[in-house]
């Protein structure tokens, strides 16, 4: 089979026509074992670039068992005004088409396909329509749809409104009611402009480049949204939705021949060419720099309150289509920024001036010139002036000293470690990874000519050691294009929001006569008819559960010791790299420690280890390593609700050649930690407390379910303590802390308990040829590290078994809580969880099934549709059936949907087929794709094994209806259930005056 695709790619030659395209060029890009066949649709001049396997070697099985096949198209589009339209557009587009005229087919085919992955994307100055199958028929199914949907979409009024924006009776069955503002993208903007990183990214970029399309916010500014109407959408789509404006992207092992002929067929042979005149024009020099002010709101979770400045410097640098500069730029990028030895970090990082780079930092290549940005965030108003003094020396100073040759080499290192790494993803990293210089005409399959651009770099740097030096100069220091962007919090900036929003409001409504009004509510009520009306999607083409495969391929791994440590080894095609975990076993861990364990995590491999100091921790880390990391570990038990395991988990990577000093660096971690320097755990501790706070806005779903699910099994209260609000709490009270002496002197208590080998299993995936050599040297490396073993404890019994189960909680007992954290958002998360049963239940699986079918079927509806959130549905795991919605302008109406839920599966008001498409979402996310380096680790982890995961299976293809109906009374019916609520989210009236609430 590799000879077909080799031969099949090799066939083509420039100048050959298949179905109405042109071949251009066919290119071999040796570094990802693929070749590129690019070309050009004959009448419309559409592109189209097909990357396929080329590689005959071992890698090849692993490509084509395990890679999805991808296919994307793109639009060049480039608004001039803040209203949103591409963004709305691209939710839009995806509301039902000519020939599947239902509506939501986009969503519809979420359940009807085997898809690893769909979904669209608006950017600054494009919209992608990506999607990823395994499976091939799925592949012509989805093709199919996407095609109709952004070629021929219905654009209907009703859903722009739905999607868009609309002026609606706030309870839409009452005329009396108010009026206000609703629509997914309304809310879905007013939830991202929560995130002060997103209002200071937002801003930067509008201000670097003021004079055309990125002086406006793509995705829509709140209070801009409310201006766009519906012709201006409809005429936004007849101008960029064209093939003259199109790029299309396919990935995998397919026949080229077969899509080129469908989208040709069913798209583009009912077009002319047109000029799309969308090119976006350099931005214009400025002979002098510029600074700007622009202020936030404040956030309640900062580590230091009194420091929530930003301040950053931006530089305009050149043309991205230009790949080599753009490849010498991000490396430069990363030789001043990344990781403590960088200049940049030792200039601003280090004195603790902020908490850390400003959200916007290093090289930026999404627009048509590219940028490089450098700031703080975390700061003191009064530290202005010396910041930028600061960034001018430190560039002043890498122009006289360059950077040593080590840190080039560990750049370069990680390059190449970067290309043999293989994700899943892979092709839809490839998508967009090319889609900023392909739409600005640049050659997308240059830019992954990686080890072209390398060995151009070091001929260049060989040829003139200033090489870099010069390219500082000549961008930074005597560059007139830079703009200085200071950000402040401003006490009553959601005050101000809401009033804006308010007057915007009052200002529409005032227009309004009186048959205006009555318009609005029947067309309210025209909405809310047709959002709850069961839908017939009939006309959308539909894997059927029989398409799925009903056996799962067994993953052969050997069990072993090393040192009297068991071992799990799985040989895999990973492309010349060794992937080692070992997961440490907490349970001896004294109940006080346990809040401490995530920072642990996050420092003990950067503070220095052995005869190295933190620096040089960093720089062997990069020269040898794909990283080495440690993260904690709660995985429920698969047989019993309240036993779990709790640990941390080590992982890393590195090339074949460098596997004894990978082992050096774990060993030196182990054996001679550094704990003492204050300074840098200062450091630590505030990018950490930091980084926590931004995720808020972002997360806020999951820390809402993990709040939820923490009164219900032991488990859920240990990833509360150690992933949820109350670690983020925690870590602002740490970054508050004068002294931390008392966190320096609990660091060595928990290392005695987790980096021990007595209470700890490792995993390795390699190649055949390696496991023999890594196997030795794991073996000497547990006898190096054995002094940290407690005491001579018994040897283990001669059963190997990679793990061993967790504790037991005699004493949880679960109980109902409702949690109500407020937040300056003007956007609510909400989730209600239930304790439910453990996967090897009999009845795991109907839960599971009956999640996807809720989702798909009811809530979707109820939550987004007409309650307006960007998302919202039900997930079953770890012990727990649970709700959620995100970015949500409800909160306690949302809870009502939830129960509304339940009544509505209690009452087995579902088919056969919205079962069957349940079955189908479920085992798209079951059976996606694994990479070779996480081959086995399920088993590792949690102790499922391939036997239980058939059986899982098997399960899953029996649920009935008559199973479903049973579970949701018996777990989620209200006599029977036991459950946790929490809300983050603006103040809240309601909430505060109903005692059952905690409010934080």
């Amino acid at each position: 089979k590799s000879t077909s695709a080799k031969e099949r790619a090799c066939q083509y030659q420039p100048g050959q026509n298949i179905h109405g395209f042109t071949v251009t060029e066919v290119v071999a890009v040796p570094d990802l074992f693929l070749t590129a066949v690019k070309l050009t649709h004959d009448t419309t001049g559409a592109q189209l670039v097909e990357m396929c396997f080329i590689t005959s070697t071992y890698l090849y099985s692993y490509a084509s068992s395990t890679c999805s096949r991808i296919f994307s198209v793109q639009f060049r589009t480039t608004p001039m005004d803040s209203t949103g339209v591409p963004h709305i557009l691209e939710h839009t587009v995806l509301c039902g088409s000519q020939k599947y005229p239902c509506r939501d087919p986009f969503f519809k085919m979420l359940n009807r396909s085997l898809s690893t992955f769909m979904n669209a994307f608006t950017a600054s100055d494009y919209t992608m329509y990506p999607f990823s199958t395994q499976n091939g028929k799925d592949f012509q199914n989805l093709l199919s749809v996407y095609l109709d949907a952004v070629f021929f979409p219905c654009l209907r009024e009703q859903d722009f409104r739905q999607e868009g924006w609309r002026l609606e009776n706030e309870t839409p069955t009452d005329i009396n009611s108010p009026l206000v503002f609703k629509g997914v993208v309304f809310n879905e903007m007013k939830g991202a402009f929560s995130d002060n990183e997103r209002v200071y990214a937002q801003h930067l970029q509008n201000k670097l480049f003021p004079d055309h399309t990125y002086s406006v916010v793509s995705g829509g500014e709140p209070l801009a949204i409310p201006d766009l109407t519906w012709e201006q959408l409809k005429q936004f789509h007849a101008t960029h939705y064209h093939p003259s404006n199109a790029r299309f992207f396919t990935y995998g092992d397919l026949p080229l021949e077969q899509h080129l002929k469908q989208i040709e067929e069913e798209a583009l042979s009912r077009f002319k060419r047109i000029n799309p005149n969308t090119e976006v024009p350099s931005q214009p020099h400025w002979s002098s720099p510029r600074e700007e002010h622009v202020t936030c709101s404040p956030d309640a979770l900062a580590p230091d309150p009194a420091r929530q400045d930003t301040l950053c410097v931006s530089y305009l640098l050149g043309d991205i289509t230009d790949t080599f500069e753009g490849f010498t730029l991000s490396l430069l990028s990363s030789l001043m920024i990344s990781g403590p030895n960088s200049p940049f970090y030792k200039a601003l990082i280090e004195p603790k001036i902020g908490t850390d780079f400003s959200s916007v930092v290093g090289y930026d290549g999404s627009t048509k010139e590219a940028s490089f940005s450098i700031g703080l965030q975390g700061m003191s108003e009064e530290d202005t002036e010396r910041v930028k003094q600061i960034i001018s020396q430190t560039i002043d100073d890498i122009i006289e000293k360059g950077f040593e040759e080590e840190r080039i080499e560990a750049l370069l290192h990680k390059l190449e470690i970067q290309i043999k790494h293989q994700s899943t993803n892979f092709g839809l990293s490839l998508a967009s990874y090319i889609a900023s210089l392909w739409n600005h005409d640049g050659d997308p399959v240059e830019l992954l000519q990686i080890s072209d651009s390398v060995a151009k770099f070091r001929q260049a740097l060989k040829e003139n050691p200033c090489f870099l030096q010069e390219k500082v100069l000549h961008y930074f220091k005597e560059n007139t294009h830079r703009l200085t962007l200071s950000m402040s919090p401003d006490e009553a900036y959601l005050e101000k929001q809401a009033q804006a929003e308010e007057e915007k409001l009052q200002r529409k409504i005032q227009a309004l006569s009186h048959s205006d009004r009555k318009e609005i509510y029947e067309k309210g009520l025209e909405l809310l008819a047709t959002q709850s009306k069961t839908q017939d999607a009939s006309c959308l083409p539909a894997l059927k559960v029989s398409d799925i495969e009903p056996t799962i391929p067994i993953t052969p791994v050997q069990i072993s010791t090393a040192g009297g440590v068991p071992v799990q080894y799985c040989e895999q095609p990973t492309n010349g790299l060794v992937y080692l975990r070992a997961m440490c076993s907490l349970n001896t861990l004294p109940e006080d420690l346990r809040l401490y364990v995530p920072l642990f995590c996050s420092v003990i491999t950067k503070m220095g280890c052995g005869a190295l100091d933190y620096r040089q921790q960093a720089q062997q880390m990069e020269l040898r390593t794909g990283g080495m990391s440690v993260s904690t570990q709660v995985t429920p038990d698969s047989t019993q609700l309240d036993m779990y395991e709790q640990g941390v988990l080590l992982s890393s990577s590195c090339l074949e050649r460098n596997l004894p000093h990978m082992f050096q660096l774990w060993r030196d971690i182990f054996n001679s930690p550094h704990f003492d320097d204050e300074e840098r755990l200062r450091v630590l501790v505030m990018m950490s407390a930091q980084e926590l706070a931004n995720g808020i806005s972002y997360s806020g779903h999951m820390y809402a379910m993990t709040r939820a699910g923490r009164h219900l099994t032991p488990a859920g209260d240990l990833q509360e303590t150690f992933s949820g609000m109350e670690q983020v709490k925690f870590m602002k009270r740490i970054a508050e802390m004068s002294d931390l002496s008392q966190v320096m002197r609990t660091l060595p208590r928990i290392k005695k308990h987790l980096l021990n080998p007595d209470t700890m299993r490792c995993a390795v995936n390699t190649t055949p040829q390696k496991i023999s050599d890594t196997a030795a040297q794991l073996e000497s490396f547990m006898k190096e590290v054995a002094d940290n073993r407690k005491e001579r404890k018994p040897v283990r019994s001669n059963i190997i078994e990679v793990r061993s189960v967790g504790k037991n909680e005699l004493n949880f007992q679960p109980c109902q809580m409702k949690t109500f954290f407020q937040l300056p958002f003007p956007v609510n998360f909400v989730s209600e969880s239930i304790r439910a049963v453990a996967f090897s239940h009999q009845d795991y699986a109907s839960l599971c099934i009956l999640a996807r079918m809720m989702t798909a079927k009811f809530l979707h509806g109820e939550i987004r549709e007409k309650g307006g959130a960007y998302g919202g549905g039900a997930r079953m795991g770890g012990g727990c059936f649970s709700f959620y919605s995100y970015r949500d302008p409800n909160s306690v109406q949302t809870l009502s949907a939830f129960r509304k839920g339940v009544d509505w599966a209690k009452s087995g008001q579902f088919s056969q087929q919205d079962i069957d498409e349940a079955k189908l979402s479920v085992f798209s996310a079951v059976d996606s794709p694994v990479a070779p380096s996480s081959k086995g680790m399920g088993r590792f982890l949690s102790g499922v094994t391939d036997e239980m995961l058939q059986n899982h299976r098997e399960r899953l293809f029996a649920v009935t209806h008559k199973n479903l109906v049973e579970v949701a009374e018996r777990y989620l019916g209200v006599g029977q259930r036991t459950c946790g609520v929490a809300i983050l989210g603006p103040e809240n009236h309601t909430i505060k005056k109903d005692p059952s609430w905690i409010v934080k």
